[in-house]
C-alpha cells in the first residue's frame, strides 16, 4: 500500500493534505479500480469508484462484507446527489440543513450506472451523503463522480477512527491512503429512508430530534431496514464478548466506564458528555480488546440524543439488537 499522508501540523488545522498531489494520486488509484483509505468526519472509510463493480467487489472482499449489505455513495454536494437519486421536498430540506455532514439519505435511484447494482445490493434505492470533511470532498471532486466508502474495518469489527487502526484493518487492500488525523465524530452517519413515510434506519450523530424538527415524526425501520448499512445483528464487534449496562466489572474484564464515577483507562467520558463518548467508543473498544480480557464490560449509557446511536452500536457489538 502506498501511503499519502498529511503533515501532522497541517492536519491539526483543517485536515488538508500536504498538497493536491496526494489527493490526485488517490483519485488516480480510484480511477484505475483501486481502493483508497480515507478519513471522514465519522469514521475512516475504504473507498472505491461507485460505478466500478469490480472495485466494489474488491471492497466487499477486503472487508469480508455480505453482498446484501448496501454501501453509501459519497458525493460532493446536493447537485451531484440530484443526478444520482430522486429528491423530494423532505430530502431537499434535510440536505439543506445537515449537508455536508453525517446524515445519509436513502432515496429512489435515478442513475443506476453512477452507483452500480452491487454497491446498492441489487436494490432500487441508493444510500447517499455529502461528507463534511475536506479530504473526501476533494477526492470525490478530483475523481469527478461518486465513491462508496464503507468503514475501513473488516466486517463486523469496530470501525476505525484513526489512520493507524484503518491501516491495521484493511490497509493491505488499499492502493493509496489519506491520513486526516482522528475522526471528529467517531460514529457512522445517521441513515434515514425517504420512500413513503420517513424512517430512521440507523441512529447517528444527527439525532432523531434534530431530523424530526425538519420533516416531522420518524417511523422505525421495519421493511426498509435492508436498505441501510450497519444493520447486521452482530456488528462493530471486538474479539472479546461484550456485556452491557455493567455497574461493576468482573475479574478479568476490561471496563468501558462512563461519567465521573468511572474507573480504569477507558472512561468513555469522565464528564458524562455523550459527544466525547461517541468519539472514543470504537477506539476504546479496540484498545480494551487488545488487552485480551475475558470480556469487555460497558457501563450504562444514557439513551437520549446521541446516546441512542451509542447504544445501538453497543447492542450490535454485543451480538443482539433490541
Amino acid at each position: 500500500m502506498e501511503e499519502h499522508r498529511s503533515d501532522p501540523g497541517q492536519g491539526d488545522r483543517d485536515h488538508r493534505p500536504e498538497g493536491e498531489a496526494d489527493v490526485a494520486a488517490a483519485a488516480a488509484a480510484l480511477a484505475a479500480g483501486g481502493l483508497v483509505l480515507m478519513p471522514t468526519e465519522t469514521v475512516y472509510g475504504l473507498a472505491a469508484d461507485a460505478a466500478n463493480a469490480r472495485a466494489v467487489a474488491a471492497v466487499y472482499e477486503a472487508k469480508g462484507r455480505p453482498s446484501f449489505n448496501p454501501l453509501i455513495a459519497h458525493v460532493t454536494d446536493v447537485a451531484m446527489a440530484r443526478r444520482i437519486a430522486r429528491f423530494d421536498a423532505r430530502a431537499e430540506a434535510l440536505a439543506a440543513r445537515f449537508w455536508p455532514g453525517p446524515l445519509t439519505l436513502v432515496l429512489p435511484v435515478l442513475d443506476p450506472e453512477a452507483v452500480c447494482d452491487l454497491a446498492r445490493a441489487g436494490l432500487d434505492t441508493v444510500a447517499i451523503r455529502a461528507p463534511g470533511h475536506p479530504l473526501p470532498h476533494a477526492l470525490i471532486q478530483a475523481l469527478g463522480r461518486p465513491i462508496v466508502a464503507p468503514s475501513a474495518n473488516r466486517s463486523g469489527r469496530p470501525s476505525p477512527t484513526t489512520f493507524a487502526d484503518a491501516v491495521e484493518e484493511t490497509g493491505k487492500a488499499a492502493a493509496a491512503a489519506l491520513d486526516g488525523g482522528p475522526c471528529a465524530i467517531g460514529l457512522e452517519s445517521t441513515v434515514v429512508a425517504l420512500l413513503d413515510q420517513p424512517r430512521l434506519l440507523r441512529p447517528g450523530a444527527v439525532t432523531r430530534a434534530e431530523i424530526e424538527a425538519v420533516i416531522g415524526p420518524l417511523s422505525e425501520a421495519e421493511a426498509d431496514a435492508k436498505r441501510s448499512p450497519g444493520r447486521l445483528a452482530r456488528h462493530y464487534a471486538p474479539n472479546a464478548p461484550v456485556r452491557l449496562d455493567v455497574e461493576t466489572p468482573r475479574p478479568g474484564e476490561a471496563w468501558l466506564s462512563f461519567g465521573p464515577a468511572g474507573q480504569g483507562p477507558w472512561n468513555l467520558s469522565p464528564s458524562g458528555d455523550l459527544h466525547e463518548a461517541a468519539t472514543n467508543l470504537f477506539a476504546y473498544l479496540r484498545a480494551a480488546d487488545r488487552s485480551q480480557p475475558t470480556a469487555i464490560a460497558v457501563a450504562p449509557i444514557p439513551h437520549g440524543g446521541l446516546g441512542e446511536a451509542i447504544n445501538d452500536r453497543l447492542r450490535r457489538a454485543a451480538g443482539f439488537v433490541g
